[in-house]
């Protein structure tokens, strides 16, 4: 929580644009079946771990998340935060049901808090261009709020905030979906222990019965990622922890005409991050495109695909391509359960 509220006060403070993406299961089924969804969520600048299952998932595979910061979590801690230093941070409210908006704005002003709510707009249920007018722009550019709070549905919320990015002079954006609702009062939260044993979606349910399919589905996504994905990366990673041989990994690079050859040969796990992070800079100061040769690869751990994705932000940021080759059944398979296949069927480039 620490880090995440420094990286929102800074951003506030030197006006950088900072996207945060609050991941829960849902995001997480969504990015699976969305292109564009999953886009929202590799673009983003921040990515708290908003569900206990991703907590719980990331555990099993000994991805070093540590605690849940949930997004409802984030905007109480500014509220007291900023109240300490007598700064409030100005808030925008974007979405939520009729009404609502509004009566989060008024519950924010009325006692003096760390937060100062300088807007608020009900854009109605109509399609992400009928909600991103120059008038609805231009209102929330002029508030001169330092934090702008979508709610409009997972889906549409990232399709609208990544639609806008650069349209948006609010330094802080992030798709808060239930926050507008429990700071008016129209929504309880659940009680801090439901929250801690992962069953605030009980709770959800209970306050609006029109979310139990969302849920189900959700759920249903959770008990088939378990058990396709995350239980055998997990074994497959147990294996790799207990192999002499995953002590070995090289890379070299070889430049072409058009593009940057990077190869990856061995065991590419955490171990060697720093390394090939190197490697990746300077293939990527050359703004050319490049191409990751796997041929000799044997294994590519969670955290060595999430260098290849920040590679991928990189360059798609310059426009340039990433492509894979000399791709193994069994590195696919490694992609897949990993869930960055996409990465092998984008074509010559991002």
């Amino acid at each position: 929580m620490a880090g995440v509220l420094r990286r929102i006060q800074t951003a506030a403070i030197n006006t950088t644009p900072l996207l945060v993406s609050t991941v829960n299961v849902n995001f997480l089924a969504n990015s699976v079946v969305n292109a564009e969804f999953r886009n929202s969520v590799l673009l983003s600048d921040l990515c708290p771990v908003d569900g206990m299952p991703i907590l719980w998932i990331a555990r099993l595979l000994g991805v070093p998340i540590k605690r849940r910061v949930a997004g409802s979590d984030i905007f109480e801690a500014l509220k007291i935060i900023h109240r300490q230093h007598r700064h409030p941070l100005k808030i925008f409210l974007f979405g939520g049901p009729d009404g609502v908006a509004a009566a989060a704005a008024e519950a924010l002003n009325m006692p003096p808090s760390g937060l100062r709510c300088v807007g608020s707009i009900y854009p109605g249920f109509g399609t992400v261009n009928d909600m991103s007018t120059d008038a609805i722009i231009d209102k929330i550019n002029a508030s001169g709020a330092d934090f702008l709070v979508v709610s409009l549905g997972a889906r549409k919320g990232q399709a609208w905030l990544l639609r806008n990015h650069r349209r948006l002079h609010v330094p802080v954006r992030v798709h808060l979906g239930a926050v507008i609702n429990f700071t008016s009062g129209a929504v309880k939260r659940a009680p801090p222990i439901l929250r801690r044993l992962g069953l605030e979606w009980m709770w959800r349910v209970k306050e609006e019965p029109k979310l139990w399919r969302r849920y189900f589905h959700d759920a249903c996504f959770l008990i088939r990622t378990l058990f396709t994905r995350a239980l055998p990366l997990a074994i497959m990673t147990q294996w790799l922890r207990l192999s002499r041989h995953a002590q070995v990994f090289a890379i070299g690079r070889t430049r072409g005409g058009d593009d940057i050859t990077v190869q990856l040969s061995g065991f590419a796990t955490e171990r060697f991050v720093a390394k090939a992070s190197a490697v990746f800079r300077n293939a990527i100061s050359e703004n050319k495109k490049v191409v990751i040769e796997l041929t000799n690869a044997q294994f590519i751990d969670c955290r060595f695909f999430g260098l290849l994705l920040m590679l991928r932000k990189e360059l798609e940021a310059t426009r340039q391509g990433l492509e894979f080759i000399g791709i193994s059944p069994r590195l696919a398979r490694l992609f897949r359960l990993n869930g960055v296949g996409f990465l092998l069927s984008e074509g010559q480039g991002v």
